[in-house]
Order: structure tokens, then C-alpha cells, then sequence
């Protein structure tokens, strides 16, 4: 019997394909886009055939690597092996998006790279107040990038960073894009555990194994099984406990305090440190071993200073994600420069409770740069920087009246960081007094949200 059919074009092969799916020649040019990838980025063929890459997906003049970001297409023709990266993309109505690209060469018979075939997985979109990490900075997609190559292996992670910067916030996406994500995310942070709470705390004890162990107890690797464990802060991990760790990740199996029973765990380790591991294995305070062991994926998570570009983004998921922050977003211009003009020694931690502070201190008010209180001045470049002096305009105000008002009250917390029992004794009053006085302002609208210690 004859055949009736001709071959397939490679647009019909390549609309089989459930996700968008492009392919693209060495001068960045869209020779054959499928259904899904023309349904998301345009409305049909014409608007993307022949037309640049970064032109469709990033709205640009330029190819991508201009901007800081790793191309793709330029890694496949350059080395013609597979990749993957986080990219930033805009759909067909302008709105930005994360996507995970997969990058493959098409080649010709003699091994040479004629096309880059890419697969783009859409991650989460950029507005999504649910999204676990929040920036699209340069730095920020490539710290994404790495972590969205990361995920989906069993391997190890360190993360490296300082104080502040969301280590936390890291290990979660982490877990989220991980084949545990159905599993249990247990977080334990060895700074605030003393060594023997600490080892019950990871791995359990027996009844009667120490005096006030009434009972057996399960330890976080066992609550974590089939999930994934995160150790913060694991320089201060004793080092007797480090041995015990190390034996954990080589053999996968515990042994609670006081018992005999090895058991069975299967727990993914993530790790984070603020400290400079490599100088504390030298100097004997962290074993050699067990950071080879922990560091096959070390990730050094950015300062904010670093990523600049995602302080105002940050500031309004705040604003959203805070009990009446929403109606302060978007922030403006005046906001804004403050909040630029400022290093955020305590990163992200720091940015957070900066917008709570503002909340509370704007009220029923627009939120203007004076609401914004930094916790110390900024310092020319050599010198450290000073707690922010005490407003003068406070004691003003309270000689002036003899009484709290609105004013003094708001004055004094924002010249103390927020802090209510320092605003208290710079007002002269009880924090008790303070208290029932901000409970008032504004007939009551007004949230504590301050530190009292």
C-alpha cells in the first residue's frame, strides 16, 4: 500500500510538546515557535517567527548577556552541551514572569550546531505574594538559577552569607523545588541551643538517658524524614557534634542519646553560616571532613546592598504581607529615594522591620520619608556607622505642652528605632503610659508592634 502522508514539519513535531517550546538560530533569530509558546508570548506566528529572542521574551534591544545574565544560546553554540538557567520573561500582556529555560543543541549530521532548542518551564509569576523569594536583580536571578539547578538532586547545600540576608528563605525554595517538597521542611538553629539541648534536639534521646528525660523523644532527623533538614548557623555545632553529623551524611542513620538502635533516616542537609568556614577549619574549630562533606553545593546568598535593584520590590511584599501595610503600596517617589539612599547593614532582616515601623508610625496617615527610621545613620566610607542621635524637637514639644501629644509620642519612636521602653524613658513616662497613649492615637488604629526590651 502506498503511502498518503508526507513527513512531519517541525512545527507539528514540536506543538506535541505540553510547554512552550522555541527554536533559535545562532544570530538570535526564532525560526519555529509550538502552540503553547506562541499561545504565552504571542498572539500568532508573525508576531514571533523571525524576530529576535530577547526582543520576544525580553522586551529588549540587546541578547540577555548585555544585561549580566547568562544566555543560553550563546553557552549551546559556544560549547554545544545542554543548559539551564532562571531568566526573567515578559508573556504577551507585558507581565513578568520567572521561567526556568532548558537549553539543548540541534545538530547536523557532522556534529555541528546549527540551532538551540529551549524548553521554557514558567516557575511562579513575579507579582505572586506567595512567591518564597522576592527580587529580579541581576544577582538575585542568578542566585536563583543556581538554586533552581540545585533542587531537584539530593545533593548537600551550604549556604553562605551574612546575618540577614534570608538564608532561611533560601532553603525553603530550595525544599519547594525539590522532589521532598511534600515532605516536612524542620529547621534547627544551632545559635540559640546549648550542646546537650542541641543533640537531643537533632537526634533524640531515650527515656532516662539524662536527668529530665521523663519520656523517649524523636529527634529533628527523624521529624524531617523524607523531607529536608535545615541547620542554621552550623559553625556552632560543637565539634563532638560534628562528628556525629558527619557519620549521619556518610552512613544515613542516627542513634538517639542513650539508645542502642541505629535508625534508618532519609533527610536532605541544607546548610547556612554567616561565619568564614574555610578560616575556622584552619584554625581547628570546624572539621576539614565535614565541610568537604556539606560544601558540594556552596551557595553564597547576596547582601541587599548587593541587590539594590530589589529593595523597593521587597519593601512593598512586606507593605502587603503586614497587617494594614497594604494600603501604603505602591510607596512613593519620596519613599523610595529614602529607602535607596540607605546600605542595610542588617539586610533583609533589616528592610522588614524598617516597614513594620513605618506602618505603625504613618497610622491612618500616607507614609512619608519621616516614617521611614533607619536603626543607624549612614557613615562616610572608612567610618563605622552610630545608633541615630536622639530629635531634640521631642523635649520641645513635651516643655512646650507638659503633656504627650500625638506628635511627641511619634517623634520619640521613630528617634528610637521603634523601641517602646526607650521611647518611654526619653518621654519621661511609663511604658505602660506610652502604651494606653498609642493605643489611642488615631482612636485606636494604631498596632504595637515595638520592641520592648
Amino acid at each position: 500500500m502506498a503511502e498518503t502522508g508526507s513527513k512531519p514539519s517541525c512545527e507539528q513535531i514540536i506543538d506535541i510538546l505540553p510547554g512552550p517550546f522555541v527554536v533559535i538560530d545562532r544570530n538570535y533569530h526564532i525560526i519555529a515557535a509550538n502552540r503553547a509558546y506562541l499561545a504565552r508570548y504571542g498572539k500568532d506566528s508573525r508576531q514571533i517567527v523571525g524576530r529576535h529572542c530577547y526582543e520576544v521574551s525580553h522586551h529588549s534591544s540587546v541578547p540577555c548577556s548585555q544585561h549580566g545574565e547568562h544566555c543560553p544560546l550563546e553557552a549551546v553554540f559556544s560549547n554545544g552541551q545542554p543548559t539551564q538557567v532562571m531568566h526573567l520573561h515578559y508573556d504577551r500582556h507585558g507581565r513578568e514572569e520567572y521561567v526556568q529555560l532548558q537549553a539543548a543543541p540541534i545538530l547536523s549530521d557532522s556534529g555541528e550546531v546549527l540551532y538551540m532548542g529551549e524548553y521554557v518551564q514558567v516557575v511562579t509569576q513575579a507579582a505572586d505574594d506567595d512567591t518564597i523569594l522576592v527580587g529580579r536583580s541581576r544577582p538575585f536571578l542568578r542566585l536563583t538559577s543556581l538554586l533552581q539547578r540545585v533542587a531537584p538532586t539530593q545533593t548537600t547545600v551550604l549556604l553562605l552569607g551574612e546575618s540577614g540576608v534570608g538564608k532561611e528563605r533560601v532553603a525553603e525554595y530550595i525544599h519547594h523545588y525539590s522532589n521532598r517538597s511534600r515532605g516536612p521542611f524542620v529547621v534547627v538553629d544551632c545559635g540559640t541551643l546549648g550542646e546537650t539541648l542541641i543533640e537531643s534536639e537533632l537526634f533524640g534521646h531515650e527515656k532516662g538517658a539524662f536527668t529530665g528525660a521523663g519520656a523517649r523523644k524523636k529527634g529533628l532527623f527523624e521529624a524531617a524524614h523524607g523531607g529536608t533538614l535545615f541547620i542554621d548557623e552550623i559553625c556552632e555545632l560543637p565539634l563532638a557534634l560534628q562528628t556525629k553529623l558527619l557519620r549521619v551524611l556518610e552512613s544515613g542513620t542516627i542513634r538517639r542519646i542513650g539508645g542502642t538502635e541505629y535508625i534508618k533516616v532519609d533527610v536532605r542537609i541544607i546548610a547556612a553560616t554567616n561565619r568564614n568556614v574555610q578560616s575556622m577549619v584552619k584554625e581547628g574549630q570546624f572539621r576539614q571532613d565535614l565541610y568537604y562533606r556539606l560544601s558540594a553545593f556552596p551557595v553564597n546568598v547576596p547582601s541587599l546592598r548587593e541587590r539594590k535593584d530589589d529593595i523597593v520590590a521587597l519593601a512593598e511584599h512586606f507593605l502587603a504581607s503586614l497587617a494594614d501595610g497594604d494600603r501604603h503600596v505602591p510607596l512613593s517617589p519620596e519613599v523610595i529615594e529614602t529607602l535607596l539612599g540607605y546600605d542595610y547593614p542588617g539586610n533583609v532582616r533589616e528592610l522588614r522591620n524598617i516597614m513594620e515601623r513605618a506602618i505603625i508610625l504613618a497610622c491612618d496617615d500616607v507614609m512619608r520619608p519621616e516614617h521611614i527610621v533607619f536603626e543607624r545613620t549612614q557613615a562616610p566610607a572608612g567610618q563605622e556607622a552610630t545608633p541615630a542621635a536622639p530629635n531634640h524637637r521631642i523635649d520641645m514639644l513635651i516643655s512646650r505642652r507638659g503633656r504627650l501629644t500625638d506628635e511627641s509620642v511619634l517623634a520619640a519612636l521613630a528617634d528610637c528605632g521603634g523601641h517602646r521602653a526607650r521611647a518611654a524613658a526619653l518621654l519621661g513616662v511609663s511604658e505602660r503610659t506610652l502604651y494606653r497613649h498609642m493605643q489611642r492615637l488615631r482612636g485606636g488604629t494604631c498596632r504595637s508592634g515595638f520592641a520592648r526590651e
